[in-house]
C-alpha cells in the first residue's frame, strides 16, 4: 500500500505546478458533471482525489453557502496548488487517502471523483469506502474530461477491454461496492458514470 501511495504521490507531485495550465479548458466540463450530481443547497459533498481543486467552485455553487464541500487528496503538492489557485475558499482541503477517509459513515450526500478510479490501488475497496461515507440514496460521479478512447490515444495506448471504466466491468465493480450504476456516458469530450448508493 505504501508503495502504491508513493507512486501516486510521485506522479502527481511532479505535475502539480503545471497541472491547471495543461488543461485550461476543462472548467465547463467539470461544472456540467457537477450539475449532474443533483446536489441541493445545504448538502455535503466530497471531491475525492480533488487534485488542484478544479471541481470545488462548482461544488460550492451547487450546495450554496450553507453546504459543506470537502476536497481530499493524497498529494500535498496538489493541495498546495489548489490553495494557490484560491480554491481553498470553496471547500475544506484534506490531505488523506480516498480509500481511508476520516469521515463518519453516511455523512455525505454525494462524492465527485475526477480521474480517481484508475489511481486506486484496490478499486473495489476504494469504491466501498466512498459508499461507506455516503448516505443511502446519495450519489457518486466518476468523471473525466476525456472519454476512454480519447484518453488512451492521448497516452499513445490502444483502448483495452479490461479497462476498469468499461461499462461491463464498472457496473459489477460498483454493485459489489454498494452502488448502482444509474447512467454511463463515454464520448470523446467526457466520461461520466453516475451511481446511487444502495441501501
Amino acid at each position: 500500500m505504501a508503495d502504491d501511495h508513493a507512486h501516486v504521490q510521485d506522479f502527481f507531485s511532479a505535475r502539480a505546478a503545471g497541472w491547471d495550465s495543461r488543461f485550461p479548458d476543462d472548467g465547463p466540463a467539470y461544472a456540467d458533471a457537477v450539475g449532474q450530481l443533483g446536489l441541493r443547497p445545504g448538502g455535503t459533498v466530497l471531491d475525492a482525489g480533488c487534485g488542484t481543486g478544479r471541481a470545488l467552485p462548482a461544488l460550492r455553487t451547487a450546495v450554496g453557502p450553507g453546504g459543506r464541500v470537502i476536497g481530499a487528496d493524497l498529494t500535498p503538492a496538489m493541495l498546495d496548488a489548489a490553495e494557490r489557485a484560491g480554491r481553498g475558499s470553496s471547500g475544506a482541503l484534506l490531505l488523506t487517502d480516498a480509500a481511508r477517509l476520516p469521515l463518519r459513515a453516511g455523512v455525505l450526500d454525494a462524492v465527485f471523483a475526477a480521474g480517481l478510479i484508475s489511481h486506486l490501488a484496490h478499486p473495489e475497496d476504494g469504491l466501498r469506502e466512498l459508499a461507506r461515507v455516503v448516505r443511502p440514496g446519495g450519489r457518486l460521479a466518476l468523471f473525466h474530461p476525456l472519454g476512454r478512447a480519447a484518453l488512451a490515444a492521448r497516452h499513445g495506448r490502444v483502448l483495452s477491454g479490461d479497462d476498469l471504466r468499461a461499462e461491463p466491468r464498472l457496473g459489477p465493480l460498483l454493485a459489489d461496492a454498494g452502488w448502482r450504476l444509474e447512467s454511463y456516458t463515454d464520448e470523446d469530450s467526457r466520461f461520466l458514470a453516475l451511481a446511487v448508493r444502495t441501501r
